[in-house]
């Protein structure tokens, strides 16, 4: 694994850290209309990314299959729903604002399960960039290092704003600045560990490329549409979530079409 690769699977980790560090420089917990538009921004960048990054290439990959070429899209799509559905079910998680958590019945404080939600939210976004470094690394055509830049970046984005988010309320709700800040990081750190696992594996889901790309899709379509979006339109003003989600979208598109 070259120092390129290594470097590409860290951007996303240190946007999350970044964010978190937001703790030790703002005073006050972020306004709920600026937690929407950080909202809506992200689920703007997965979007598209989901889109540009990694539906489009597994279709593309499906090429030979013919007016069959949609399959492995489509199954690896709901398979990546199906995963996220289940992990949304049996993990105790709360989502920011909420009063009640998900999950199976736990006794965990309501900071760590906040923690748990955003660690769920991450879970995807690692496995997309391992996969498209593999595909990249193994020379998978339409997996270039510029495309799974892009990717990395645009994650990386988009985590700035979320590790705020889950830094701040939990310094809000008693944790000192350290821990809040140490809790925000170990929330990404998923997103690295599943990337070199997937990298690891590359060898066995090379034959799989497009049902697997197809599968992040859908992981992280599943975040967006359950989590992300109800958050950016709840209260007044949610239009403010609709056009940070239209930048997102427009960045994230533009980064994967010139670093591609």
């Amino acid at each position: 694994m070259n120092i390129q690769v290594i470097l590409g699977l860290l951007i996303p980790f240190l946007g999350t850290s970044l964010g978190a560090a937001c703790v030790f420089f703002m005073k006050r917990e972020l306004r709920r209309s600026i937690q929407r538009a950080l909202t809506g921004f992200a689920a703007g960048v997965m979007t598209a990314a989901s889109v540009w990054s990694l539906l489009v290439p597994a279709m593309d990959m499906a090429d030979g299959m013919g007016k069959l070429a949609f399959l492995p899209a489509a199954i690896g799509f709901w398979c990546g729903i199906l995963f996220l559905l289940l992990l949304d079910s049996l993990i105790p998680h709360l989502h920011m604002n909420a009063e009640k958590a998900e999950g199976l019945p736990s006794k965990l404080a309501r900071t760590t399960m906040m923690v748990l939600a955003v660690t769920l939210h991450n879970i995807p976004e690692g496995m997309a960039v391992g996969i498209v470094y593999a595909g990249f690394l193994s020379g998978t055509e339409n997996m270039t290092a510029g495309g799974a830049l892009a990717l990395a970046l645009g994650i990386a984005i988009q985590n700035f704003p979320e590790g705020a988010i889950i830094s701040m309320p939990l310094h809000a709700e008693g944790k000192s600045k350290g821990r809040a800040f140490a809790d925000g990081v170990l929330s990404g750190a998923v997103e690295p560990v599943g990337a070199v696992l997937t990298i690891l594996f590359a060898g066995l889901f090379l034959p799989v490329m497009p049902y697997l790309l197809s599968f992040a899709v859908g992981a992280m379509i599943y975040v967006v549409v359950e989590e992300l979006i109800p958050e950016m339109s709840e209260g007044e003003h949610s239009n403010i979530g609709v056009l940070m989600f239209s930048v997102g979208f427009t960045l994230m598109m533009i980064l994967d079409v010139a670093l591609g």
